[in-house]
């Protein structure tokens, strides 16, 4: 079975969970004979290849005098608009920087529809322009590849899966990681909304990260529910070496944050949280990883709660950064409004670290050994991280438990369902 697969991210060059899924998903397919070609708008030339064969659709030349390739842009006219959209800020951010950089359809279209295109690859203001043009040369890629089905992953390459299938007549299968309810809350960018119903209705299968994420796809999108099936994440296993000798260089414990300092991952529930626990104890300090449009009003609502003495912001982490903050963490919170799955909470129970999650994510259907909390529940929350510092038999329990349990939710389970899904749409 072959698979053209088109992704916005891939290791080591990610920003997130969605970089790291693809990553274990496709090492998990090969194990089940899935041969992958995967597009990424950008190759450095370091990403791993030993699952996938990596295309980079900056490399590709449109035929500007091939009639099919000049037909397929009246098809990519519905992401025009809005083309200065950014993920992951907010609107009074999104505000000020659409007025500084104001951008003309005409403009836009040139640019899309030359022979050659240079992406950035990132999440920028160039996005939407990034997002059409890749949809352009997905149905280029598509007339020159063999493969039997079409594998989408989230919005920013929903519209190339829909141009591959539309030039081929070859199956679609599209990955909903997050939906734009769970980025943005009932404050959605319409525009990408559409892009993703739309990819979703063209699909012959979509597949959703878990039963939460499925339930947002059926009622707020409209999707047949026979079509939508669940496929939860899963997690590397850890073949980096021990980081027990780091040590922590405090004495106090330590209770980390890990994700994108956005609306969505709740950081300001983690702050309040941090706040009622050093009431109650101060020998306890607090780490805040990521960056993010919220990061700035992190920073002031803890200097106004003047906790900055035990509170560390660290920037964005990644790869062994992320195994040295896990092995001087205490506990992990992962206080997300809206998550749905999240990988980080597997990562950080691999690492012996006990952990605490919103009951508002994905990852709380298939955890046992995690403690749970509504979101807005701060009490309940301090009152989690509270217990994992301070009774060593609790914390032991969930770091034993808690790894064994882990270690059985590997990628190749979760692609022996996909692979099934594959085999739903070729009967």
């Amino acid at each position: 079975m072959k698979i053209l697969m088109f992704g916005w991210e891939f290791p080591p060059h990610i920003t997130g969970g969605l970089g790291t899924a693809c990553f274990g998903l496709t090492k998990g397919l090969v194990k089940h004979d899935v041969d992958i070609v995967f597009v990424v708008p950008k190759a450095y030339g370091d990403e791993s290849q030993e699952a996938v064969r990596i295309v980079n659709a900056s490399d590709v030349t449109i035929d500007l005098d091939k009639e099919e390739e000049v037909a397929y842009w009246d098809r990519v006219q519905y992401m025009e608009v809005g083309s200065n959209i950014i993920p992951y800020i907010g609107p009074e951010e999104f505000a000020r920087i659409t007025e500084e950089e104001k951008r003309s359809t005409k403009s836009f279209k040139s640019k899309v529809f030359s022979q050659k295109y240079e992406f950035s690859g990132k999440y920028g203001l160039d996005l939407m322009e990034e997002v059409a043009r890749y949809a352009l040369v997905g149905s280029a890629i598509a007339t020159k590849t063999d493969f039997d089905i079409i594998h989408a992953h989230d919005w920013l390459t929903y519209s190339a899966g829909v141009a591959a299938k539309e030039t081929t007549g070859k199956p679609l299968v599209v990955h909903m990681h997050a939906t734009e309810f769970d980025r943005s809350g009932e404050n959605i960018n319409t525009d990408v909304f559409a892009i993703e119903q739309r990819g979703m209705q063209a699909a012959d299968r979509v597949i959703a990260v878990s039963n939460m994420t499925r339930k947002t796809v059926i009622e707020r999108y409209g999707i047949d529910p026979n079509k939508v099936v669940t496929v939860h994440n899963a997690v590397e296993p850890s073949d980096k070496r021990e980081m027990s000798h780091i040590g922590k260089q405090v004495s106090e414990k330590v209770v980390t944050f890990l994700g994108r300092i956005t609306y969505q991952k709740g950081p300001e529930y983690f702050v309040e949280a941090a706040r009622k626990v050093l009431m109650r104890d101060s020998n306890v300090r607090f780490v805040m990883a990521g960056s993010g449009d919220m990061l700035n009003k992190m920073v002031q609502r803890v200097a106004q709660l003047r906790i900055g003495h035990k509170f560390h912001f660290t920037g964005f982490l990644k790869g062994d950064d992320v195994d040295k903050m896990f092995a001087m963490s205490d506990v992990f919170v992962m206080p997300s409004i809206s998550e749905p799955f999240g990988i980080v909470p597997l990562e950080a129970m691999r690492s012996n670290v006990p952990v605490v999650i919103s009951k508002q994510s994905g990852v709380a259907e298939v955890l046992k050994h995690a403690l749970k909390v509504d979101f807005w529940d701060i009490d309940g929350m301090a009152d989690a991280i509270y217990g994992l510092c301070h009774y060593e038999p609790l914390s032991k329990t969930f770091i034993k438990y808690g790894k064994d349990e882990v270690d059985s939710l590997k990628w190749e389970h979760s692609a022996f369902h996909i692979k099934q899904v594959y085999e739903s749409v070729l009967k």
